[in-house]
């Protein structure tokens, strides 16, 4: 999608709303799927349909179905990590502490 789209929705009283179509058209969203919502510091939200443990898991042995055939096709290509690069990178990143349940900043997402 290289232009942004906008749309808008009205909630009822009972706080509900209708997806716009232009929505469930960009995010291929289908009856019964499922939205995550992304709430920024400063108010704003970003919706995005949300992806299945099993979509997921989907995805990840595709993946790794793809290395076990390159690897497969390559062996040569397999090669330890020199001492001096792993050096190198646990000087770089070593004592960096990463809090893997923490939201991205804006600038990261």
């Amino acid at each position: 999608m290289n232009a942004a789209l906008e749309a808008e929705s009205t909630l009822t009283y009972r706080y509900q709303t209708i997806v716009p179509e232009t929505v469930h058209r960009a995010l291929k969203l289908g009856k019964r799927d499922k939205l995550q919502y992304t709430i920024r510091p400063h108010g704003t939200v970003l919706i995005a349909r949300a992806v299945l443990p099993e979509e997921s898991a989907a995805v990840l042995y595709q993946f790794l179905g793809f290395l076990a055939a390159d690897i497969a096709r390559h062996p040569e290509r397999i090669a330890a990590i020199d001492t001096a690069l792993l050096a190198r990178i646990d000087a770089l990143v070593g004592q960096v502490e990463v809090d893997l349940d923490a939201p991205l900043s804006e600038d990261d997402e």
